[in-house]
């Protein structure tokens, strides 16, 4: 359930129109100046203070024109913006909480998508209140041994859509508490850890794969990486099927086992805590936010560490298989010599077809959206040379087996929807091509097109025509949903899902569809042939 807001898109101001206001104004600056001069020339011992008293009031009032933005008077005027934040991407070391002293809480909540919080010194979960305390000692015999000073006291909700307030308000809060206690009030640690860290929420939108990488996984490799594995994770709306579901890459994030929060009553004991996630933009990650450089394409790596230890047990299965196979059919067969060069024949096809014909995957749905002639695709797509799969994940699929798929492809094509998160698993110099439905241009660029890019993938983008569309045989063609999916869309989120989301499947015009695809199979011949070429001999 991709949410289509473009309030969190800041709109740059017209750079015409800041050219003349600038001029108008340098303009009157003139003017109030110039006069404070003719009379000086009049009577110049009094007007001189009195051209004095105006020329710095001028200066004053008109100084943020001249200095620029940069100077820190014009801070006082204009508030910083989503721009400026560079999507909530204060980096690692530039973060106003990037160096906090023991002891203390510091909250960054400058960032449009998320507030992120810091803490260091003897820190102490308590699932019953929803809070997180940061104790700090004093020694004062004078003092009830049970005195306790609250010195700060934080609220956060650590889940990276912020600026959505009917999601946010399904997030459960955190306390985060700062006390002054006597020495030896405190009770002991259940747990005593000596790595740092990482609270987060999967609660909102968690079980869209979209939402589960963009504000989720993302995010937390951004926020976590930099430690090398040496941190804990602590989850408010733990999911068990979440951590099956991505237990792979947590692995290669970190080497200890997630906390359940709400259902782990026991006291766990850090030095250092980060509570909320970084995030930088639409699935990708800001190599100049990172320590390191660290990039959308390190992210992938990540990805490919983590899944082929699995798939490489499933390529095991497989040969296993294949092999009791043959031996049931030479044990059957009249002729094992006969049954053994049939085998070897057929593996060596299969081998070398791979290798002969460029890899395509069609992402098929299922409901809306869906690619009503998608039988005729595959055949089209054969005709022109490609070897076709058509994949249909759900919610049950295992990643790995998603991610062996497309790892191994060299075009993907899926209609715009939360799947096409999936490019993610491409290997960067494949071909992605996104077909785009009547009302979700905006959408399909914003969350997958320019990501993939980002990537290093060849994005292909399909616009289809109103005639393309099953809506064309519900509406008149003159009608705004077919003619100006915009108007409709500035109507609302519930207008967007219902018409353009929900109630549209797809016919593609093959004869317009088949440029795309020719285009897509000479791009990927190219790209092997230069891949030989620079092979070693």
């Amino acid at each position: 359930m991709v949410h289509y807001h473009r309030s969190h898109q800041p709109r740059k101001a017209n750079n015409t129109d800041s050219i003349i206001k600038d001029e108008e104004s340098q303009n009157n600056i003139t003017l109030d100046c110039s006069s404070s001069a003719y009379y000086k020339r009049t009577r110049p011992k009094l007007l001189s203070f009195l051209f004095l008293i105006t020329f710095l009031s001028c200066c004053y009032v008109f100084a943020p024109l001249f200095l620029g933005p940069s100077f820190p008077l014009s801070l006082l005027y204009s508030p910083a913006t989503e721009n400026d934040l560079k999507q909530d991407g204060v980096g690692a070391n530039d973060s106003p909480c990037s160096s906090v002293s023991t002891g203390t809480i510091c909250c960054d909540r400058s960032g449009y998508r998320s507030d992120v919080c810091v803490m260091k010194g003897d820190i102490r979960t308590h699932s019953a209140s929803s809070s997180v305390f940061l104790y700090n000692s004093r020694s004062n015999n004078n003092v009830s041994r049970n005195f306790e000073e609250e010195l700060q006291h934080e609220k956060i909700k650590p889940y990276t859509r912020k600026w959505e307030t009917s999601v946010m308000d399904t997030i459960d809060e955190l306390n985060l508490i700062s006390k002054k206690v006597n020495s030896g009030s405190v009770g002991g640690c259940d747990v005593q850890h000596d790595v740092p860290a990482v609270f987060f929420s999967n609660g909102g939108y968690t079980g869209n794969v979209y939402h589960e990488f963009n504000d989720g996984i993302v995010p937390l490799y951004i926020t976590s990486q930099h430690f090398k594995k040496k941190v804990v994770f602590v989850i408010l709306e733990y999911h068990n099927w979440w951590i099956m579901k991505y237990g792979d890459i947590l692995s290669r994030l970190s080497d200890f086992p997630p906390i359940d929060f709400q259902g782990d009553n026991r006291t766990h004991c850090f030095t250092e805590a980060i509570v909320g996630l970084r995030i930088h933009d639409e699935l990708t990650v800001d190599s100049s936010l990172m320590r390191g450089n660290k990039s959308i394409a390190d992210f992938r790596n990540l990805l490919d560490k983590a899944y082929w230890p699995r798939i490489k047990g499933l390529i095991r299965d497989e040969e296993r298989k294949a092999q009791e196979k043959l031996r049931e059919q030479v044990s059957s067969s009249e002729s094992s010599e006969a049954s053994q060069q049939q085998y070897i024949t057929i593996r060596q096809q299969v081998q070398e077809n791979p290798m002969k014909k460029p890899k395509l995957v069609i992402l098929s749905r299922s409901g809306s959206r869906a690619i009503t002639n998608e039988n005729l695709l595959v055949k089209m797509a054969k005709e022109i040379g490609f070897l076709v799969q058509v994949l249909k994940p759900d919610r049950t699929t295992e990643m790995a087996k998603i991610y062996r798929t497309l790892n191994a492809s060299d075009v993907m094509i899926g209609v715009h929807g939360a799947a096409m998160t999936h490019f993610l698993f491409l290997r960067p110099g494949s071909v992605f091509i996104q077909v785009v439905p009547l009302g979700t241009t905006w959408a399909a660029e914003t969350y997958y097109g320019e990501p993939a890019r980002k990537l290093g993938l060849k994005y292909i983008g399909y616009q289809i025509l109103p005639r393309e569309s099953t809506l064309y045989e519900k509406y008149d063609k003159n009608d705004p949903i077919l003619r100006d999916p915009t108007s409709i869309n500035k109507k609302g989120w519930e207008y967007t899902k219902k018409i353009y989301l929900d109630s549209q499947n797809v016919m593609l015009d093959l004869r317009r569809f088949r440029k795309r695809l020719h285009r897509a199979y000479e791009y990927t011949l190219s790209k092997s042939k230069l891949s030989l070429q620079h092979q070693p001999m």
